[in-house]
């Protein structure tokens, strides 16, 4: 008779599910469960009772055993093979030891590996391991390990196999990603062959791993916090003390053993009965946690005072605790201090009334509050009046609160936060609002695990959290204009194109520069600059609606976001209003001050989708406007990036054109008009790109300054003139001077700077009237200490001083008077149109007149017709430098200039 059939056991309800097979041949009505009862009247009690004890012991381990039943009909060997299926469920096959072939197939539908083999013969592999291994074509058995597994498995698996069959208890196989078992059954099959279970423990290696690392980090956590970990084992028998718990008593690990008696033993005669009584509430599941303070012995003989804290993490099938961990916590000091506070009660209280904090004790059954005097008095209430409960305590709540404050009651109580904390307002008697800090702590759980009774204390913060206001109104506004600052703008501008990118919505960004406001402020003072500004932000914030944002950048610099653009002329309409009001005069101190406003205009989308490329957008947009004659506006087009991305490249290739020998040095010859001879030269500077070829001064001199650079083409300008001045005074003139230009940047610069220059002079036996240093009107309005010691050291050197460009800037005879200039130079604008009797022609004569009354030489720029010459001549002028006499050249070419071949 071959009988076989597949079986389960239900943990929770002690019955049994048999298949149809099973369940005819028991004698059980099929598709019902049933229970041991049911069985023993069939199988035996002997039978079903060893039956029941290896599901017991499958809980840990799976069997695979022979039974034979007796006091029943059935006859011969019952084969029984089980394993944990789930939780609370067994799963396994039976069947009758004279079906062979039977026996092979009930396997294949087991959630276990098979393996029967004899030496190196395998006779047996079940379904479920094949797939484990993922093995495909295995030959018909019985075969030798090698045609039926892989090379590389079979240098993993063999070995393994070997242990196992010479006695190993189990062996593990990591292969494609699973983590598989090998255990040896107890016995041999009816062939006298061994046979081998494997069990697929990934999930639970992995398992493991994670809790390894978890428990590893929490016992660091503990450690670190100063708490001393245990870990106890009940059955086993097995207690582990963590180094920390060791050294709260002063004990080695060589003086415990892990025997969980140890501490036991140790613990206070007093507090022993308690301790355990706390501990066993908990094993039964009367308590969420075991809690529990008391004393115990430290190696030196002493007591002292623990809070332990413990939970069961794993249990067994029948509840009773596998695992316990736990902490143990220094409380010593706490107990001194709680016997301390027993006695000087009152004296606490006045401590918490003199620091305005309240306490409060609240039942969370039915909502209602024991509070200090203090708690009242905080609200504007006198404390015999006060009735604090739930009802009252929302009734003052402000409506924005709420959600805060019951999330951080929520976090504390499911153990997400370590106490009661939240700050939130309360209405005050007298209708304002208080900020209340509230801490507390649940003292008392019930018997369902919920919070009974919380104690905590109340503080008024209000004075903090204006204070917090304040830091954040400081950080995110202008402290000069009351103002959004940068990083509120950046942050709104963040938060606008996240909204607007979803809603397709557009705005604009103006970028708005203040005219001349330097000038200003160097004139006026800072004062009257600060109170420009503020002046300023407040026609700007006139000329947008409430929606709108204006926010000061720094320094002159506003930008502007007009939200709505639904219609699109609104833009240009209010960057008009703001350039006719900027126009307006100012009137600050008694002074009136006109300025103007340069505003640079893009849009999302059209123009940019991020905040960077809307700034620098605005800003190109802007400079545009300056560079157009300034107040005025200018939206931004394509064609300005491509202008600003041809500036950047532009001013890259200069940082290689100094190293790479690209500039030169050239010099225009300057004419003493009596003599026509060339008695000085402009040292001009050139860059000769290599791909766009001749690049002007213009062009590139702005990029210089502005990026830096230009210090290090003037020392460059310089160290050529010098030389080629050292040569030209031995074969020209003894008195011959070449003029170097100054920008104002250089002249701000690093006063060694110049000292560097006059040293270099000195070493060439050249005197300080072999250079001539030629500044704008400009720089002289900067009459900053830098200024004027540069001034005096160029004096006091006798390297002289010319005013480049005169009659085109801020000309003062003032300044003229106050500072050693040497010559002035009339600008080419003057010359170009020079005709006898012009206007031209007067205001060369006036200037050549009022320099020399000032002691000063003319030199006249842009001479290109004799004409222009003699009028100049006759007019009394100095010197002349133009295309009349040469272009700029090469050193190599100067000598050969006419004016040049006549000179001594």
């Amino acid at each position: 008779m071959n009988i076989s059939g597949i079986w389960i056991w239900h943990q929770a309800q002690q019955q049994f599910t048999l298949s149809p097979g099973c369940a005819r041949w028991l004698q059980i009505p099929p598709d019902q469960p049933c229970t041991p009862a049911q069985l023993q009247s069939v199988l035996g009690d002997d039978i079903v009772r060893q039956w029941t004890m290896l599901i017991h012991d499958a809980a840990h381990e799976g069997f695979d055993t022979t039974l034979i039943p007796s006091g029943s009909s059935l006859q011969g060997q019952l084969r029984l093979i089980g394993g944990r299926l789930q939780q609370g469920q067994i799963c396994g096959s039976m069947e009758w030891l004279d079906a062979p072939s039977a026996e092979r197939c009930f396997s294949d539908h087991l959630p276990l590996g098979m393996i029967e083999l004899d030496g190196k013969t395998i006779f047996h592999l079940n379904q479920t391991l094949r797939g484990w291994l993922q093995l495909r074509n295995v030959p018909p058995l019985p075969q030798r390990w090698e045609a039926v597994f892989p090379p590389a498995l079979l240098r993993e698996l063999g070995p393994l196999m070997q242990a196992v069959a010479a006695g190993s208890r189990e062996q593990r196989l990591t292969w494609k990603e699973r983590t598989l078992q090998l255990e040896a059954a107890a016995d041999l099959t009816a062939d006298g062959h061994r046979l081998m279970i494997v069990h697929d423990i990934s999930r639970y290696q992995a398992a493991v791993q994670a809790m390894q690392h978890t428990e590893e980090r929490w016992r660091r956590a503990l450690e670190v916090s100063g708490d001393g970990v245990w870990d106890w084992y009940p059955q086993a028998g097995v207690e582990y003390l963590s180094d920390r718990l060791l050294a709260i008593y002063g004990y080695d690990r060589a003086d415990l053993e892990n025997d969980p008696e140890e501490l036991d033993r140790r613990t206070h005669p007093d507090d022993l009965i308690e301790m355990r009584a706390a501990r066993e509430a908990h094993f039964s599941g009367q308590t969420p946690m075991y809690i529990n303070e008391h004393r115990v012995q430290s190696k030196d003989g002493s007591w002292k005072w623990v809070l332990t804290r413990g939970m069961v993490l794993e249990r067994d099938a029948e509840g009773k605790p596998l695992r316990v961990v736990g902490t143990h916590t220094d409380i010593s000091e706490r107990k001194r201090a709680e016997a301390a506070l027993r006695e000087g009660e009152e004296r606490l209280r006045m401590a918490l009334s003199a620091t305005h904090q309240g306490t409060y004790d609240l039942d969370l059954r039915y909502g209602t509050a024991v509070v200090s005097a203090e708690y009242a008095q905080m609200l504007g209430y006198a404390h015999q009046d006060f009735v604090e409960n739930r009802e009252n305590w929302i009734a003052r709540l402000h409506p924005g609160d709420f959600r805060n404050s019951e999330r951080a009651f929520r976090h504390y109580v499911s153990g997400k936060a370590p106490e009661y904390r939240a700050e939130f307002r309360q209405r005050h008697a007298e209708g304002h609002w208080v900020w209340i800090l509230s801490v507390g702590a649940v003292v008392e759980w019930g018997a369902d695990h919920q919070p009974v009774r919380m104690l905590g204390t109340v503080t008024d913060i209000t004075e903090r959290k204006q204070a917090e206001a304040l830091i954040w109104q400081q950080a995110h506004f202008d402290t000069l204009t009351s103002l959004p600052n940068r990083r509120m703008l950046y942050d709104q501008l963040e938060k606008m194109l996240a909204h607007r990118k979803q809603r397709r919505k557009g705005f604009a960004v103006l970028f708005i520069d203040l005219d001349y406001f330097k000038e200003v402020n160097d004139t006026l003072g800072h004062a009257a600059g600060d109170r420009l500004l503020q002046e300023a932000a407040a026609r700007l914030v006139a000329c947008v609606s409430r929606k709108d944002m204006v926010a000061r950048l720094g320094g002159d610099e506003f930008m502007v976001i007009l939200r709505s653009l639904a219609d699109p002329q609104r833009t240009e309409q209010i960057a008009a209003a703001m350039i006719s009001s900027m126009s307006a005069p100012f009137h600050i101190g008694g002074e009136t001050i006109y300025l103007s406003a340069s505003i640079g205009i893009t849009r999302f989308p059209e123009d940019a989708q991020t905040v960077n490329d809307l700034i620098k957008q605005a800003d190109q947009a802007m400079y545009a406007a300056k560079s157009s004659g300034r107040n005025r506006y200018s939206f931004f087009t394509p064609s300005l990036q491509t202008a600003a991305l041809a500036r950047m490249r532009l001013s890259n290739d200069l940082r290689y054109a100094l190293q790479e020998q690209q500039l030169h040095v050239v010099y225009q010859p300057i004419v003493a008009l009596q003599t026509g001879k060339a008695v000085k030269a402009e040292a001009l500077i050139r860059w000769q790109h290599p791909q766009k070829g001749w690049i002007s001064p213009l062009e590139f001199i702005p990029l210089a300054e502005s990026s830096g650079q230009i210090t290090a083409i003037g020392d460059f300008v310089f160290d050529q003139a010098l030389q080629q001045v050292a040569q030209w005074r031995q074969t020209l003139d003894p008195e011959f001077q070449i003029s170097i230009n100054q920008s104002p940047v250089e002249f701000q610069s690093d006063p060694a700077r110049y000292q560097r220059w006059l040293e270099a002079m000195e070493a060439q036996q050249l005197p300080g009237q072999a250079i001539t240093i030629e500044i704008t009107e400009g720089l002289l309005l900067d009459a900053s200490e830098k200024v004027v010691q540069r001034l005096l050291e160029f004096s006091a050197a006798g390297v002289q001083v010319a005013i480049d460009d005169f009659g085109t800037g801020y000309s003062s005879l003032s300044y003229l008077k106050k500072f050693d200039i040497d010559f002035l130079k009339i600008d080419q604008s003057f010359v170009r149109n020079l005709r006898r009797n012009n206007s031209d022609h007067a205001l060369c004569e006036a200037i050549i007149m009022m320099a020399h009354k000032l002691g000063l030489n003319v030199i006249a720029e842009g001479v290109e017709t004799p004409e222009q010459a003699d009028l100049l001549r006759e007019a009394g002028c100095d010197f002349a430098q133009g295309y009349l006499y040469g272009k700029p050249s090469a050193a190599a070419d100067f000598l050969s200039l006419p004016c040049c071949a006549c000179a001594p």
